[in-house]
């Protein structure tokens, strides 16, 4: 190895300390040699040419010269024309205009003298100052016409060159168009003085025109009106404006075209945003890589339903041209005054300066999720943001990501919305709280709750109605709602708000914190300067309070009274203490179930059960570690004979890995041990376990099926909500991951006994010829899924909401094509939730993540929807903050009755706080498909006793009960019908229709059959018992929806399921480690293992 010492050269002698202080004065005799650099730049001519120019500043000021020059040979000229008396100011005008012109010429010569002289401009120059140079020597030719007017076109040539050293000197660039309509002003002008001179100088030996005359004369030949009062008189004159006309015709045109050009390509780009306005006016940037007629509508839609943005202006910038769609909505008025379109990039400093990007309120930047490659539209992204973040640091910027792998580059941004975190976890959701997908998406859309209230169906009055709920914010001292529940607990205010005027107080956030709580429980205290965040109809500042006492009394007395020895509830609550209440048990139970159990009554047995009051501020005695909704849990003490057999032991804590940057840890439950990976292979058996199918591993609980193309990071999203701390272990489901989604690979998964099967949408299939195709696949498969298993619960999402028509479809079900009709009759007034009364978005087995498009839009109003729904969904979680779960009304719960006593026997009991119902009834259209295929056995029955009457000469009964077992049964009676169709024609519409309704049945069922014959085949060859498979009803007879937030004197049913936000087991967890866990069945228990402790 080579020594570095000795490759370091010794300091010189005399490079001591002195010499760093004072500097190298020994070594001044060195054979040293100082270059200079640009030494070419140094010499005469480049110092002139740097001056007249290279340099902006001063070249565009040699530029304005040598313009304010020709125009006063042009103003000297027309003097000299009226005095008819030639003057000396036009020689020394035509001596500074020649020495610069020779100047320039001599800067800019480039080996080419040629070149030089038989320029136009310096020919002009020529015969214009030359002649008067000439008569300083010869006096006598001061009175030779020289035609100074024709300097007029060298102010044009001047006019050009002085605007693009004006864009070069500021740095700025004018409009294409603005450029060429002043050339076309300017070529006019000088068309028309040029003219005018001419004819003047001309006629002077004729009708000695006036220059007056002679400008009356061109302005109407030129329009070519033509009067032909004044005309010239003389060839010369004649040639000129024969010469002019010519020119006019070859150079006009070409000026106009070139101007309808840039006309067309400004149309396209769309221009420039005003400065002026930009200053002057409020406005945001929408930029996008492409933009759809859709997506635009929704922003616009969404963005102008605030009162406070409706002056805002919204300029979208977009690299790619803009198509004839959305070309035609721009072009309404109410959209044209208030939208301007930019075609340009993000990544150009040039556009985003058109844009007026360092001026904007707000920049959104959309992900474009048509794109095959999800990952590449994220780059783009996020490019978009950095430059933005480059050219206008104070700009606010809201994002939307694809991927969530990617949200860790755009943590700057002041809100990001990542797609699929809120899908997978949506989907999660929705399999635990049945459509919590439609709940969030009717939160985050702006409604008046006026959708359909025409309609005759009463579930679509009270669903559009309570549509119009959304999410608001106030603080509690400016509050009429909250303002006097100052120093009480939340519970207590949020009832008590809900009671009195119906809104619903579901989170605060105090002010010297960011973190928003939702429901943080009874210990709460309410201050005066929390932001209280509610859902009602409309926001508290666009509310009208009016006091009606006699109807209030009237209702109360209504509603407290039973009987006539009752006491009303009111007084029986004011009263306590002196009078016994009948408070519910606060004991734990084992095994009973979810129910809100009925009081035991000490009384008489026709009084009413009365409900504990919502206590102010909460005290230790209140807030029970286990109450009516409690289950002591005994899979929390101690592992169950399964667990032990399975081997399966739980314990709760953090994700030890997390799939990428950003993740937001949550408390879940965990396995002690990592299970091996041969052993995640469900359909293939490995050294462990020899199970190939999901039959053979003995779940307790029913399956989670997730039908998607890979398992990306976002399933992170899905599995941890179903997996989350307060979800007691024995209602844990197994989750099954389909990557493909054969009928042999569903059979094996165990779909015949699933609990829910999520299809996500298929990202291969995103990008399509025809946008609305992108779906395509995904809505076939689920269709097939229905059509096979038609009990199966089916949870799916898809990229374009007007898709979701497609969702369980039934050609001939006459209700959904009412649905349809009405559906476009929303659109036309102008909703923004028309889709909102399709069945399966109702039901929430179906939604479109673009509809969260809403959410980013939302937050440039309301900055902190992001933060609740991301609550709501367990995307986050918050010290203190409650979460989303629900519960089932049983006939054991009737005895509440209605929604304000539950909200209160929730207050009272566990501290929940109750924010809509999940509503399921039967479907009562008659002209609906599902009543038209009733079952052959029903029709049959009635069959025997109305068509012996009416037919008992035309034929016999001769179909049995359990033809649809028979095949050769099931041919003849297809033929008895068609027999009957045949020999009897003359009977009436209702008799065939019936006939009608028999056949359509016959053909039905026979498709059910062979749909269930071919599942039951394929179940058998695969060596899987068919036993679990039958024919099991659909839902086609039922439909589904949610009242949020509903009126207090709403009427519970049976199997109505209630969405909760219940607080925060963890915030009142004592030194005894005693924790509460929810479910879908909301059973709350304790959890003393030591692992568990917090």
């Amino acid at each position: 190895m080579v020594d570095l010492d000795s490759e370091v050269p010794p300091l010189p002698p005399r490079y001591r300390f002195r010499d760093l202080l004072l500097g190298d004065q020994g070594w001044q005799s060195d054979d040293r040699v100082q270059v200079e650099f640009y030494m070419n730049e140094n010499t005469f001519k480049e110092r002139l040419k740097l001056f007249f120019i290279k340099n902006q500043r001063s070249s565009l000021r040699i530029r304005l010269f040598n313009f304010s020059l020709k125009l006063l040979s042009c103003f000297l000229y027309i003097i000299r024309v009226l005095l008819d008396d030639p003057t000396q100011g036009l020689v020394s005008v035509a001596l500074i205009s020649l020495f610069e012109t020779l100047l320039l010429s001599y800067l800019s010569y480039k080996g080419n003298i040629w070149e030089q002289i038989l320029r136009i401009p310096f020919l002009l120059e020529i015969i214009n100052a030359v002649p008067f140079i000439i008569t300083i020597f010869w006096p006598v030719l001061r009175n030779l016409f020289i035609p100074v007017f024709l300097n007029c076109w060298l102010a044009k040539h001047a006019l050009e060159n002085m605007i693009n050293d004006l864009h070069r000197a500021i740095q700025r660039t004018q409009s294409a168009m603005f450029n060429q309509v002043l050339i076309l002003i300017s070529t006019l002008l000088c068309l028309i003085f040029t003219c005018i001179c001419g004819i003047q100088h001309l006629e002077r030996a004729g009708n000695r025109l006036t220059l007056f005359d002679s400008l009356y004369f061109c302005i109407v030949t030129f329009s070519t009106v033509g009067f032909g009062d004044v005309t010239p008189k003389i060839w010369p004159s004649k040639l000129l404006v024969v010469i002019m006309i010519c020119v006019a015709l070859v150079v006009l045109p070409i000026q106009f075209e070139q101007l309808a050009y840039l006309w067309m390509e400004r149309q396209k780009s769309g221009g420039n945003y005003s400065r002026h306005r930009a200053q002057t006016e409020k406005h945001v940037v929408l930029c996008v890589s492409s933009l759809k007629i859709d997506l635009l509508m929704d922003f616009l839609n969404e963005f102008y339903a605030h009162p406070r943005l409706q002056d805002y202006y919204v300029v979208i910038l977009c690299p790619t041209e803009m198509d004839a769609q959305v070309r035609r909505v721009l072009q309404i008025p109410m959209w044209s005054q208030r939208v301007i379109y930019l075609q340009g990039s993000a990544l150009k400093d040039q556009d985003l300066l058109r844009a007026k990007m360092d001026d904007a309120e707000a920049c959104f930047i959309l992900s474009s999720r048509c794109e095959v490659d999800r990952t590449a539209a994220d780059h783009q992204t996020i490019l978009r943001a950095w430059a933005v973040k480059d050219f206008a640091p104070n700009c606010p910027l809201y994002v939307q990501i694809l991927k969530p792998e990617n949200k860790f580059h755009i943590k700057f941004a002041d809100h990001v919305v990542c797609e699929e975190e809120f899908k997978y976890a949506m989907l999660a959701l929705n399999c635990i709280c049945p459509a919590t997908s439609t709940l969030i998406t009717l939160l985050v859309h702006t409604s008046r709750g006026q959708e359909s209230q025409q309609s005759s169906e009463q579930w679509q009055k009270m669903y559009g109605r309570c549509s119009g709920n959304e999410v608001y914010h106030i603080n509690l001292e400016e509050s009429t709602f909250f303002a006097e529940y100052e120093g009480k607990s939340f519970t207590y205010a949020s009832f008590h708000a809900h009671k009195k005027f119906g809104v619903c107080l579901i989170g605060v956030r105090k002010e010297d914190n960011k973190n928003i709580l939702l429901n943080p429980g009874p210990r709460y205290i309410m201050s005066s300067t929390d932001i209280c965040f509610y859902i009602n109809v409309t926001k508290e500042e666009n509310s009208a309070f009016k006091k009606q006492e006699k109807h209030r009394k009237k209702h109360e007395s209504k509603l407290s009274y039973h009987g006539t020895s009752r006491l009303p509830v009111h007084s029986i609550i004011a009263s306590m203490g002196t009078v016994a209440i009948d408070l519910q048990d606060t004991g734990c139970r084992t095994s009973s179930g979810p129910t809100l159990a009925l009081p035991s009554e000490g009384g008489r047995e026709g009084r009413r059960p009365s409900i504990a009051p919502v206590l102010e501020v909460a005290d230790s005695s209140s807030l029970q570690t286990c109450d009516l909704l409690s289950d002591q849990s005994e899979d929390e003490t101690t592992p169950s004979d399964e667990e032990v057999s399975s081997g399966l032991e739980y314990a709760k804590g953090y994700p030890p890995y997390s799939p990428y940057i950003g993740s937001s840890p949550t408390f879940c439950h965990l396995l002690h041990e990592k299970v091996p990976f041969c052993c995640l292979r469900l359909d293939k058996g490995c050294q462990h376990n020899y199970y190939e199918d999901a039959k053979a591993y003995g779940f307790k609980n029913k399956l989670i099926i997730v039908a998607a193309e890979t398992a990306g990071n976002g399933l992170y999203n899905f599995i941890v909500p179903l997996r989350a701390y307060y979800r007691p272990k024995k209602e844990l489901n197994p989750i099954v991951l389909l990557l493909d989604n054969p009928l042999d690979d569903l059979l094996r998964c165990g779909v015949t006994f699933a609990a829910n099967m999520v299809v996500v949408d298929k990202e291969s299939t995103m990008s399509a010829e025809e946008d609305y195709m992108a779906d395509a696949k995904t809505i076939v498969n689920v269709q097939t899924l229905f059509r096979l298993f038609s009990s199966l619960s089916i949870i799916t999402e898809l990229t374009h909401p007007a898709n979701m028509r497609f969702m369980q479809f039934r050609a001939k079900d006459c209700y959904s094509l009412a649905l349809s009709k009405l559906e476009k009759k929303e659109r036309e007034k102008g909703s923004n939730l028309a889709f909102m009364f399709r069945l399966p978005f109702a039901a929430g087995r179906v939604f479109s993540i673009s509809m969260l498009d809403t959410l980013l839009y939302q937050s440039f109003v309301k900055d902190y929807m992001i933060s609740i729904t991301r609550l709501l969904l367990g995307l986050d979680t918050t010290p203190g903050s409650g979460f989303l779960c629900s519960m089932k009304i049983t006939e054991e719960d009737l005895w509440i009755r209605t929604y304000a006593r539950l909200y209160q026997k929730l207050c009272s009991s566990t501290g929940d706080i109750p924010i809509g119902v999940y509503r399921t009834e039967s479907q009562k259209l008659t002209t609906s498909e599902s009543q038209i295929s009733i079952s052959v056995e029903e029709w049959e029955d009635t069959k025997d006793t109305k068509e012996q009457i009416s037919y008992r000469n035309n034929h016999r009964n001769s179909t049995s009960s359990d033809q649809s077992d028979h095949p050769l049964l099931r041919r003849k009676s297809m033929q008895w019908a068609r027999r009957l169709s045949r020999r009897v024609p003359r009977h009436s519409g209702k008799t065939a229709e019936k006939i009608n309704q028999q056949r359509m049945n016959l053909y039905r069922r026979s498709e059910r059959q062979e749909l269930a014959e071919l599942v039951k085949n394929r179940m058998k060859h695969l060596g899987l018992s068919p036993a679990g498979y039958d024919e099991m009803n659909d839902h086609e007879n039922t439909l589904s929806y949610i009242l949020i937030n509903p009126s207090p004197d709403t009427r519970l049913e049976l199997n109505d399921i209630v969405y909760l936000i219940r607080p925060d087991p963890l915030a009142y967890v004592p030194n005894t480690a005693a924790s509460r866990k929810d479910s879908f069945c909301n059973t709350v228990g304790q959890d003393t293992r030591e692992e568990t402790q917090l």
